[in-house]
């Protein structure tokens, strides 16, 4: 009997997941010595990602379980897609994308320094503007951290997010992103790019954690009530969102 979509679909990412997590973890913490690294001088380590990689920028802060010291960039223009046409629509976005000069403005808002740390997400690698943000914080000084596909990385013949930054996380997905195919249907659905890299985001978070924890500052998580109960989770809510304008503050001076 054939595969069910369902099953396909299952199989695929269960398989991408199981080979990423043998394969970059060494990578993986990496990454997190360098997060870490930032984050106990009292600096930040930044994320960026455009179009949908600006999905694991946002899984690992603010939401349940993540924690300051990681610092969000994600720009509306080149990440608001549910317009899709019209003002704002996707192929707007999709043009910001490589638009040459636009990480420059973007890193202008903010005072960096070579102790923080850059982790740029873009699953083909090839989007001018991750590229340009890599290159940004290199010349400030940054550690620069990739999370892409390499093998779509390679099929590309211009300069690509892996060849300008100091540590690639390869997520493992095949150049085209979708892996299920239809019966009577040309092209496959159902991409896996986001499942990988929010993996990998998590697993950079728990890692990073484990750092702070062990360093003696463990981090002020966003936390469930169903971990601590009402009052105290309303309490540590005021206290991580606190934590965070305290280090990004660092930012704007």
């Amino acid at each position: 009997m054939s595969e069910s979509p369902t099953q396909q679909y299952l199989r695929s990412t269960l398989e991408l997941i199981n080979r990423v997590a043998e394969s970059e973890a060494k990578r993986i913490q990496r990454a997190a010595d360098v997060c870490a690294s930032a984050i106990l001088k009292g600096r930040l380590a930044h994320l960026f990602g455009s179009g949908h990689s600006r999905i694991p920028v946002e899984e690992i802060y603010p939401r349940y379980g993540s924690f300051p010291g990681f610092h969000p960039i994600v720009e509306l223009s080149l990440t608001f897609h549910t317009q899709v046409v019209g003002a704002n629509g996707q192929r707007q976005a999709m043009a910001l994308e490589n638009a040459p000069g636009l990480a420059k403005r973007i890193l202008r808002n903010f005072v960096l320094s070579e102790e923080d740390a850059m982790v740029v997400f873009s699953n083909g690698g090839s989007n001018l503007v991750p590229i340009e943000m890599a290159e940004g914080a290199n010349e400030i000084g940054m550690t620069t951290i990739a999370v892409t596909s390499l093998e779509s990385n390679r099929a590309n013949p211009n300069r690509t997010l892996a060849d300008v930054c100091d540590i690639v996380i390869d997520n493992g997905v095949p150049p085209g992103d979708a892996v299920v195919w239809i019966d009577g249907l040309e092209t496959p659905v159902s991409p896996v790019s986001s499942v990988s890299a929010c993996f990998i985001a998590n697993a950079l978070k728990a890692e990073v954690a484990e750092r702070l924890t062990r360093a003696g500052q463990p981090p002020k998580v966003l936390t469930s009530p169903v971990h601590v109960g009402k009052e105290r989770a309303a309490e540590m809510f005021e206290e991580s969102y606190d934590d965070y304008r305290r280090r990004v503050g660092a930012l704007y001076r």
